[in-house]
């Protein structure tokens, strides 16, 4: 793992935890100054002060090892290579095939991809491959995977788990909402790899229950959002703490501006990749505008919901997604809904249920516009149709996804024409309009709309989530029917509240 490097790292600030808490307080250093550029300020929760648009992507110096058409090109242990064949992946995505030769070898890598392109198991290989064979201390694990919302987390530790067993690698997954005492607990039992939002590690580290002195290899996936959502002072604290001398990956669906202090201060000769310039644009997509009167909008959206399989829906804000939640529900339709007001078991409980299919409608806000990957979802509906064009590229990539096919929908209202417009333009789509009415045969035959039943569904965990009656509550008396019908409320919140 250790490794002579010939170009210099910009000089980093080692900063300590003295400003402890969440929220406002600032982690680390209150300025970030990149090389030949003046000093940046930011807190927590407030978007850095940078000009927005993509970046020029730096020119690597030292030649890149070109890509491979097989995994069995790399140089990668066997069980890894063994357990790719047992999860059925057999060829390399283009960016996992141009990436992995360099990235194995230890080079810093950049890499841009659009959403679904394949860039968890181009990082997550790399990352596995680099630390087999070590073993971490207590609290110091060897490999840090930061990404900015829980969603992402979860599903990057589902999507390497297998393979960081395969080479005995322990994973410990560090996000907020859920139990810090367990986390904490894992990463004292000596977990080789950290995935983790910026928060909570800061958490941990604040603790004394992690430290970063050790990792050698740091992957920053989505940078961009985290950069947008304010992360960047915690991001660039938690990467002033690790090896200077270790390896960084950074990947993304879009490289904007925000994202280039990064790459400037913490990549050094990087090999830059980019899958798809337009960064969003997938030719197995299909794009539809679909022009609808407000008055009509509800009814319509309706009648999408009741399709056939499985739909993600998106609106503006958590009020909205409940009341759309409730009245699915009140019209026949399995619907869940999902937005940050939602308690972490909640959040996971309600992903599960949409991935078996046993709520067929997920109506969510962008914080199911990342992180989530569903097989076999083909349409992906913008209810509210976003106002920047990154989030609708987001939005969009929950469907097809590793090569599938499938369609974004946006509904617009006559005074949402124009910022339609000149959002697609952003986003370098042309997309196919129409003007529909609910019940028109246009609707069912882009989106597979249909009536729904009318008949009320109450959305029940499955009965392997149940609890157990233990043994004494068997011999209890029978409760009111006033309080059994109580849990059946509570079912319904939980779901679609």
């Amino acid at each position: 793992m250790n490794r002579t490097r010939t170009n210099h790292r910009s000089p980093r600030t080692r900063n300590g935890s003295a400003d402890a808490g969440r929220g406002g307080s600032r982690f680390g250093s209150p300025a970030v100054r990149r090389p030949g550029g003046p000093a940046r300020s930011g807190g927590y929760g407030r978007r850095p002060a940078a000009v927005q648009g993509e970046f020029a992507l730096p020119k690597t110096i030292t030649p890149a090892l070109p890509a491979v058409e097989g995994f069995a090109d790399l140089s990668m242990p066997e069980q890894l290579l063994a357990e790719l064949g047992r999860q059925g992946v057999s060829a390399p995505f283009p960016i996992q095939g141009a990436t992995l030769p360099n990235s194995l070898a230890g080079r810093d890598v950049l890499g841009r991809g659009r959403t679904g392109s394949g860039k968890t198991l181009a990082f997550g290989l790399a990352l596995l491959a680099r630390t087999a064979g070590q073993r971490a201390e207590p609290r110091q694990p060897l490999g840090l995977i930061l990404v900015p919302t829980r969603e992402l987390a979860q599903q990057v530790t589902d999507a390497l788990t297998p393979y960081a067993r395969s080479v005995r690698l322990r994973l410990a997954t560090v996000v907020g909402g859920m139990s810090i005492g367990k986390q904490a607990g894992a990463l004292r039992g000596g977990a080789e790899i950290v995935v983790a939002t910026p928060g909570r590690l800061k958490d941990l580290i604040d603790r004394g229950d992690c430290r970063l002195n050790q990792v050698g290899v740091t992957v920053l996936d989505e940078a961009d959002q985290m950069a947008d959502m304010g992360f960047m002072p915690q991001v660039t604290a938690l990467l002033d703490q690790v090896r200077p001398e270790g390896q960084r990956m950074l990947f993304s669906a879009t490289l904007d501006r925000n994202v280039d202090l990064l790459v400037r201060r913490y990549l050094t000769d990087p090999v830059v990749h980019s899958v798809d310039p337009s960064a969003g644009a997938v030719t197995t997509m299909e794009h539809h505008v679909l022009y609808v009167h407000g008055a009509d909008k509800h009814a319509a959206t309706t009648e999408i919901a009741a399709r056939d399989g499985r739909v993600i829906m998106f609106l503006d804000t958590k009020h909205a997604v409940d009341r759309l939640t409730q009245d699915l529900l009140n019209s026949g339709v399995r619907a869940a809904a999902l937005h940050g007001g939602k308690s972490q078991p909640q959040r996971t409980r309600t992903l599960a249920q949409f991935k078996t299919g046993h709520v067929s409608v997920l109506v969510a806000t962008n914080v199911a516009a990342r992180g989530i990957h569903v097989d076999n979802l083909d349409l992906v509906v913008n209810v509210d149709p976003p106002t920047d064009h990154k989030d609708y590229l987001h939005r969009g990539g929950r469907t097809a996804r590793a090569g599938e096919s499938g369609s974004v929908v946006t509904l617009v209202t006559p005074n949402q024409r124009r910022d339609m417009v000149r959002l697609m333009s952003d986003a370098g789509i042309r997309p196919q309009t129409t003007q529909i009415h609910s019940g028109d045969e246009a609707l069912h035959r882009i989106t597979g709309a249909q009536a729904p039943s009318g008949i009320p569904v109450v959305i029940t965990a499955p009965v392997s989530e149940r609890p157990k009656r233990s043994a004494t509550s068997r011999g209890r008396r029978r409760p009111s029917s006033a309080t059994r019908r109580a849990p059946v409320r509570q079912t319904v919140f939980d779901a679609a509240a």
